[in-house]
């Protein structure tokens, strides 16, 4: 099931004004009041951004940078060792830098030409149906703080690691973008609670956690795998089942550990068939309807 709450820290805003992010008791960064304040710093100038307005800048400190470096070089080894072709080619075109922490701006002036997607900032958890209907007026909201310093390969919550070198790598490519569009404009068609769940769910076991064959061997495309440093290298001892839009929509899965199922594409074709085709015909009733096989 999709849990929203356990993606993101919880971020407040008091009647003074304060904004607060909550950590959980075994976030890395819990008990360093310097690492909270700046988390609380970031979230706060997220929420003040208005579309159309200025995007918040970042003064990203040395320790943040050197978390940036380490995790980036890391995950680019990884990348081109288990990542699909499609996704080491628009990576390539992208070519995010390695040496700093790119603004949101920056990863829009890169991106744009590529795909026409562009990044917005979020100050943590952004509601599904505005995060996911985003997509059909290419925007991804995203997260600006890093992980913490003591633990440069381990975030137990999306980051700007996750955000930029997971999704920004993968939305660079046409055909993943398609999809991402076909996703956004899903949402406008679809009214109920469940159906969003279930193309949450759907979204979840593709974009976020897909592989495909390739080459004779089973490689990653989906943002959480890429941007993972420890999943990308055990994905290929998961159960591989074919891609099931029921099962994929309706699976009940703990997002706190490695995922021990994943769905496996022959192909970047099938893919996009596949899935593809399932959010740019999607709809209340066909949910219901696939709903109701599961049951029967």
């Amino acid at each position: 099931m999709f849990t929203e709450a356990q993606l993101y820290s919880p971020v407040t805003k008091g009647a003074d004004g304060d904004v607060t992010v909550h950590l959980s008791d075994e976030h890395p960064g819990v008990n360093d009041p310097v690492y909270r304040a700046r988390r609380n710093a970031i979230a706060a100038l997220a929420l003040g951004y208005r579309p159309g307005g200025p995007t918040p800048v970042i003064d990203y400190t040395g320790e943040e940078q050197e978390v940036w470096r380490i995790v980036s070089a890391e995950l680019a080894r990884k990348r081109e060792r288990y990542a699909c072709a499609e996704v080491i080619e628009a990576a390539g075109r992208l070519d995010l830098p390695s040496d700093h922490i790119p603004e949101l701006d920056e990863v829009s002036a890169k991106l744009v030409p590529l795909t026409g997607f562009r990044y917005a900032p979020a100050a943590g958890l952004v509601p599904l149906r505005q995060f996911f209907g985003s997509f059909a007026d290419r925007i991804f909201h995203s997260t600006q703080y890093i992980r913490h310093h003591s633990a440069p390969l381990y975030t137990p919550e999306p980051d700007a690691v996750h955000e930029i070198l997971g999704h920004a790598n993968q939305l660079a490519s046409p055909r993943f973008a398609a999809i991402y569009a076909e996703v956004g404009a899903a949402v406008a068609r679809i009214t109920g609670e469940k159906a969003l769940k279930f193309l949450a769910d759907v979204f979840w076991f593709s974009m976020e956690f897909g592989v495909v064959r390739e080459r004779g061997e089973v490689r990653c495309y989906g943002a959480g795998l890429l941007s993972s440093f420890g999943e990308i290298e055990e994905f290929r001892q998961a159960e591989l089942r074919p891609l099931n839009i029921r099962e994929m929509g309706t699976a009940v899965y703990d997002i706190t550990h490695y995922q021990p199922i994943l769905y496996c594409a022959e192909s970047i074709s099938e893919i996009e068939d596949v899935v593809g085709g399932f959010f740019s015909t999607m709809t209340d009733d066909t949910v219901a309807e696939l709903i109701g096989v599961q049951s029967a």
